[in-house]
């Protein structure tokens, strides 16, 4: 099962047939934080794969709000280590979707980054090592932010050019490793600014109940 796992997966849906224990690992987006109807793309994933028409895969969702890179890092192994189920058994799978509270700036627009570009990349880099000793992985980039509804909770100023910052970064990480990347930034960017508006929730920062279904959809088709 591992040797299938380890080839090239452009999307969720290539995943092989066999069962396989999926963890998912990173921030609010994991957590599904502003959907109350489907409990975010992680919630939806895994009803999906509870149905009995379909493989069947296992997926814990370990996504916490306000987590950055580093904290996933810290807490990746154990989280790892305990979700095999059955005895000697580990995750086949990990999905990794961080970076998102670690680009804003801090007290205004043109303040200091709340991790600066380089220790992110080194931060981002070593998680993708460590993730990558464990087994296969899967990255889910960012989603962009409202920026006129900045600043989030009175002190994070998002925005756009420092998104796409973070997330360049992020992706030539998972390109130098192999590991698949869905460019969500991109995707959604692409719809344009109206589109956009119309999936965040009212703080301009999380996908609301449609956000989160259409971050669904382009994870499954990658």
């Amino acid at each position: 099962m591992q040797a299938i796992v380890h080839r090239r997966i452009t999307s969720l849906n290539a995943l092989p047939k066999q069962s396989l224990r999926v963890v998912a690992l990173g921030d609010s987006l994991v957590y599904g934080y502003g959907d109350p109807v489907g409990g975010g793309w992680v919630e939806r994933l895994r009803r999906h794969w509870m149905s009995t028409e379909t493989e069947g895969h296992v997926l814990y969702n370990l996504g916490i709000r306000g987590d950055r890179t580093f904290q996933v890092a810290e807490r990746l192994e154990q989280e790892y280590r305990y979700r095999g189920e059955l005895k000697n058994r580990v995750p086949d799978l990990i999905i990794l979707s961080v970076g998102l509270n670690d680009s804003p700036r801090l007290g205004r627009r043109d303040g200091r980054l709340f991790t600066d570009l380089e220790t992110f990349q080194l931060q981002i880099s070593r998680l993708l090592d460590q993730a990558q000793q464990l087994c296969p992985v899967i990255f889910v980039g960012m989603t962009p932010v409202d920026e006129a509804k900045m600043p989030f909770l009175d002190c994070f100023y998002f925005n756009h050019i420092d998104q796409y910052r973070f997330k360049e970064a992020t992706k030539q990480a998972c390109q130098i490793r192999q590991i698949p990347y869905v460019d969500i930034f991109e995707k959604w960017m692409a719809r344009g600014g109206d589109w956009v508006r119309a999936h965040l929730s009212s703080d301009g920062l999380h996908p609301n109940v449609e956000g989160y279904q259409a971050l669904y959809n382009d994870v499954l088709n990658g």
